[in-house]
């Protein structure tokens, strides 16, 4: 396979703005533009115009407002990806929200900056989504992992213990679910149906003691997982 050309002013990185404030989308597509090596190709202030023009665009970067007056720029980048896996968000927010955080994460969104950042530090941020690389900060993952479990260092770990306890193949649903695929990928994966996944997901996070399913997923990227007997 050809190695794809180098991003610049003849082959510039396109992005795709979505941003619900014209001022600040303004302000970025013109920070954006200045750069002989970024082309702003589309932009959007509604959850429902993204979704109409991004995919024809075909961006390599999609810069996401978190908030957004008919929806979420989450929404937006999971519906985005779905239709151009190699597509890079870039989520967007006023708020440092750690819920938010997680959902991007989970969305297969590659880097989440606050507006306050540097115009330097935005553009060096697309130039690395661009690149095929993340921004998300392990540490940073780890750290909101034990918070949302209300743990400090434990010296047992009984959702671990409950992970352990999970059938074969509630481990390997869990696996799918930390990997951010959707009930229906799983159940193509595994040759199951939408609805036994469900169940199984269902039976899963109550055994985990966990509500949501991003709670699971979560769980599932920070313990270690049982030797895949699959594939020996």
């Amino acid at each position: 396979m050809a190695t794809p050309e180098p991003f610049s002013a003849q082959n510039p990185i396109r992005v795709f703005l979505l941003d619900d404030h014209e001022v600040v989308r303004r302000g970025v597509q013109d920070l954006l533009e200045d750069e002989p090596d970024i082309s702003v190709v589309g932009t959007a202030s509604t959850m429902a115009q993204a979704l109409a023009r991004g995919p024809a665009l075909r961006p390599h970067v999609a810069v996401l407002d978190v908030r957004l007056p008919d929806g979420d720029g989450i929404s937006v980048c999971r519906d985005l990806r779905s239709k151009m896996p190699e597509l890079a968000c870039l989520m967007l927010t006023s708020f440092d929200d750690e819920e938010a955080l997680l959902d991007a994460i989970m969305a297969g969104a590659s880097g989440f900056v606050l507006k306050q950042i540097q115009g330097t530090d935005l553009i060096s941020a697309v130039r690395t989504l661009a690149d095929g690389q993340s921004m998300l900060d392990p540490a940073t993952t780890t750290r909101l992992m034990s918070r949302l479990r209300g743990e400090t260092a434990p010296e047992r770990d009984p959702q671990a213990e409950a992970v352990a306890e999970l059938t074969e193949r509630e481990r390997d649903i869990l696996g799918l679910v930390g990997d951010g695929l959707t009930n229906r990928q799983i159940g193509e994966r595994l040759y199951l149906s939408e609805k036994t996944v469900k169940n199984h997901i269902s039976r899963m996070l109550a055994k985990l003691g966990v509500e949501r399913r991003i709670q699971a997923a979560m769980l599932a990227n920070q313990t270690p997982q049982t030797p895949d007997r699959h594939h020996g």
